[in-house]
This record gives structure tokens, sequence and C-alpha cells, in this order.
């Protein structure tokens, strides 16, 4: 592999010891120059390279001239420069930048170099500046949506302390809305907001504030677009535009899945560098009417009776989820009904293969090259016809649960998810069928969400990775009793349920759209965080009554 051409080659002073700091349009890096003198002298003898240190001009984030001050902390001690070294080195400049720690956290980091000369301090600060000037994909000017009453009620706080101090400091401008009630972010995404002024959108909160944001953009785009989101026929026009997440929610299931992490300082920095993943999202519809979209998980039985019931419960903050679990799982209600689903048989990995879907994933690429060569969309057309390819599978029984997997659906209390070989961006979801069984091997099935056992080792479970999916309960007549009605039933981020008018039946048919979440980190690390938009949504339909899940390939980035 040719090296870079070098741009810049000097020595200069590091924590009272001098280096040989260079650096080319690929990194920036420094090695220790050990003389046989203890301290710094004005001239160096017989001095031989050791140890070193490289940073890549892409994680790099800003430079700027400060005083050398004749003080620097080694070690957590400050200790005195030699008043020869800082007369001979009396100009300095600090470069920032992003120093990977353990378990996917990513911190802001400091360097300073003196030099002995005003015009050479100049030209390595200039050097540097117009290799971050030349990076693409870096956002400029951000719109940020704040939700003050999100998780602990610490959005606010969370960007003014740890936040906004890094966007100033990487130059990033940025206009702050905090949202007043729901859906503010969404109607103002609509309607109001100027997105040409924007490089991205940037939400403060949970998945919840994620969700708005998703859905004022989409809408936004379609409108503009002259695209009918009510036909489900219609393939979605991409954004333009990025998302990126801080992660202030109470769980944040969508930043956890894709960063590793929950921390904003960490999905901060990933939206600095112009990190970008793709992701999957899901539409859902009924009849000819556009419900709304998901990305994370579509939940039909207990799940969406736990987030439902939680719902009317967010005075109690966090620990509402606990108390909705419970009260469902002592609850126990059962869904019986007909799934049918069209299984992926073009991907490469199953959902019990344990693989880990990661940046620069081959399935999701090989995905991605399958749908551009072939032009398929696997959203058009009627699912209907589609049943008459022999490709569909009908299960028909009782259900506790019936949940279709976007992602791995991973957070701190679950950090396997509920589908842990789930693909960010391969335009599948995995269709996870609980059936009706004891609450002793229920409580068995949720407890394997907390370990590393196999989620689908029981009998009373099955998984299948699906292209489109379709269920329809069963459901009482006035006068007779053939028909068993769902006693309640929601959905999860992607809310699905049996209260709405007609006979209702859940069709899935990921026709692919790409979001793009930023994030980068060396694999075998999972670098996810923040989120943009041109993405692929799955669209849920419902078609003579029923409820029909599509997918698109949207691109969800982090700005």
């Amino acid at each position: 592999m040719e090296k870079p051409p070098g741009l810049l080659s000097y020595s200069l002073l590091l924590k009272n010891r001098v280096y040989e700091v260079t650096l080319n349009c690929a990194q920036l890096a420094w090695k220790k120059l050990q003389s046989k003198k203890k301290r710094v002298s004005r001239s160096i003898h017989n001095s031989c390279k050791v140890g070193g240190f490289c940073v890549p001009v892409s994680e790099i984030l800003a430079v700027r001239e400060t005083e050398a001050d004749g003080r620097t902390k080694h070690n957590g001690r400050w200790q005195k420069i030699p008043q020869s070294a800082t007369e001979v080195y009396p100009y300095a400049f600090t470069v920032s930048y992003v120093e990977r720690v353990k378990r996917h956290r990513w911190r802001c980091k400091d360097v300073t170099f003196q030099c002995a000369d005003g015009t050479v301090r100049q030209q390595w600060v200039q050097t540097i500046r117009d290799q971050l000037s030349a990076l693409t994909g870096r956002p400029k000017h951000l719109l940020v949506y704040i939700n003050p009453y999100g998780g602990q009620n610490r959005g606010k706080q969370i960007y003014e302390e740890k936040v906004a101090p890094l966007f100033s400091r990487a130059s990033v401008s940025t206009y702050v809305i905090v949202t007043e009630h729901a859906n503010h972010a969404r109607d103002h995404l609509k309607t109001d907001a100027d997105l040409k002024k924007y490089d991205g959108v940037v939400c403060v909160g949970g998945d919840g504030m994620f969700s708005e944001i998703i859905h004022g953009l989409i809408s936004r785009t379609q409108r503009d677009s002259g695209v009918d989101q009510n036909r489900k026929e219609e393939e979605l026009v991409p954004c333009a535009i990025r998302i990126g997440i801080i992660p202030a929610g109470s769980t944040d299931c969508i930043c956890y899945a894709t960063v590793g992490i929950n921390d904003p300082v960490t999905s901060a920095l990933h939206i600095i560098v112009g990190d970008s993943q793709p992701l999957d999202v899901c539409s859902v519809h009924h009849n000819s009417t556009f419900l709304r979209y998901s990305v994370s998980l579509l939940g039909y039985g207990f799940y969406g009776d736990v987030l439902t019931d939680s719902e009317r419960k967010r005075w109690m903050g966090p620990v509402r989820y606990d108390f909705s679990g419970l009260k469902m799982f002592l609850t126990h209600n059962y869904y019986e009904g007909t799934v049918s689903f069209l299984s992926a048989t073009d991907v490469l990995a199953t959902p019990r293969d344990r693989t880990t879907c990661r940046a620069g994933c081959s399935t999701c690429q090989h995905s991605g090259a399958l749908g551009s060569e072939d032009g398929q969309d696997y959203g058009t057309g009627d699912i209907s016809s589609s049943e008459h390819s022999g490709n569909w599978r009908m299960i028909r029984g009782k259900f506790l649960a019936i949940n279709a997997a976007s992602m791995s659906c991973a957070c701190p209390r679950s950090p396997k998810g509920l589908s842990p070989a789930a693909h960010l961006a391969d335009g599948t979801t995995d269709l996870i069928l609980v059936r009706k069984c004891s609450r002793v091997n229920f409580l068995r099935h949720l407890l394997r969400h907390t370990s590393k056992d196999d989620q689908f080792d029981l009998s009373f479970v099955e998984v299948h990775r699906v292209r489109k999916f379709r269920f329809t309960p069963r459901r009482r007549d006035s006068d007779g009793d053939l028909w068993a009605a769902p006693r309640g039933g929601g959905a999860s981020e992607g809310a699905v349920r049996p209260d709405l008018p007609g006979p209702p039946s859940l069709r899935q048919r990921p026709r692919l759209q790409q979001l793009e979440l930023r994030r980068r980190d060396p694999p075998p690390r999972l670098h996810r965080s923040g989120s943009a938009l041109p993405a692929d949504s799955a669209v849920c339909q419902r078609d003579r009554g029923g409820v029909h899940f599509q997918g698109h390939r949207l691109t969800l980035s982090q700005c």
C-alpha cells in the first residue's frame, strides 16, 4: 500500500519532551525523540525514535492556537517546564481528537504541541484546518430538537453540559428548539422548518423523539416529491438531510442497538466526524391510510400491551416499563389467529447464526448490492398476488406475542436484544412468534433476553427472517361464537392495534429503503451513533381490512 505523501514534519515539544510530529492527508503522528539528557536543551544530539502515537485526520475534531504558559499536566500532576525549554518553544497549538475507550465509548482528548516559531505554528494550524475542510460528510449547521421531559427530564441539561461544548469546539453552528408538547418536532419539520439551511437534524431524547423526527422528515420529503404516503405501492423518496441522536430517554433502544452504548458524548462525537450507518425502516398502513413508521420493533401482543399501558403512566418515569411489564405478565393475554409470511431466501444469514451486524457488515452490503443489480423493490406489487407464488407460509395458533425486529433491539436491560442476529440494513425483519404457554415458560423466554443463552431455543418460540408478513386475529361476530376476539394488544414503536375498524390483519413487506446512522469504530467493535435520513423503510399496510408491513431502504446517518 502506497504511503500518503507527507505535508508537514517538525520537532515539537510535548509534555516536556521533544517529539517528531508529522502530518499527511491520512493521519497526524508523533514519536518521542529520546536524548541522553533527561531535560530538553536547545540542541538535540544522539536522539532515537521510541514509541509513537497517531490519529486519523478523519477523527481530528478541531485545532486552535494556545499559549505556552510554562506548565504541563503529566500523569495527573502539574509539572514545571524548564525555563530554557519554554524559551525555545514559546508558541503552542492544541489538537482535539477522538479517543476510543472501552465498550464503544468515545471521548474528546486534547494534545498541545509547542514550537519555536510563530510562523511554524500558523503553518500547522492552517494545514490541519485545510485537511478538516476537505473532509466530506461533516455537518456545519444543525437543527437541534430537545425533549425536556424524556427519561428523567434531563434532556436540556445533557445537551447544554455535554453536547453543546463539543459542537462549539468543532465549529458546528446550531439552532436549538426545546419542544413544548408531543409531536412538536414532527409538526415543525412537516411545515415550518427551512431544511435548506441545515446539514442535519439532531434529536436530544429517547426513541419517541427519534420517531417524531423520522415521521416529520419522511412525510415532508414525500409531500415535496409528490408521493402519496397512503398508497402502499408508492416507493418512498429518500431524504437528503441526516438525523443525529443524542440519547436522553428512558431506554434509548435505537441508539444502543446501533452504537453499542447510550452515551451523549459518544453520540455527539460520531455526529461531528460525520459517521453514518444504514438502517431499515418500516411503515404501517391500514386499508388506504398511512399509520406510522417504525425502525426497531413492531409488536403485537405482549410487547404492544406493555408499551400501550406504559404510555398512560409516563408520570412514573422509566419505572413504568417494569410496572406495565409485570401487569401484562400476570394478565397473560393470548391472541388466536393466522400468521402468513414470505421468507427471505436470498440473504446470507439466518436469525440463529449468532453473527452480529457491525460496521461494513457483509450481509447488509450483499443485500444492498442485490437490490441495486436486480432493480428489485420488495414493496412493489400486490401482496395478495404474491401469495400465489408458492413462497408464502401460513401458521395458525394461539400466540402470546408476535414481534417483527428490524434490528437487534438491544438496550441496557437486554444487552443482546430480542433478536441478536438481526441486521440493520438487509431489507428483512425477524418475525418472532411466541405461542401460548404457561407463565413459567413465558418467564423463561423473557429471562433469555437478559442472558447470553439462545433466545429461540424453546419449543414454544420460533423465528423466521421474512420479507413480508401478515397476522389476522380471529374475531367474534355479534351473534356468533366462532371467532375469538383478541383482548387488547398494541404494538411497540410501530404501533399495530387490533381495535382498528375492519377485520384486522398484519402484513409485512420490507420494500427496501435505507436509513443511515452515523457510526464508526474499527472492527470488531460496532460503532454507531447519531442518525441521518435517506433510509430504507418497511411499509406495513392493510389490504381488504388488513394491515401490511412492507420495507423500503432509507438512510439514517449520524450528522
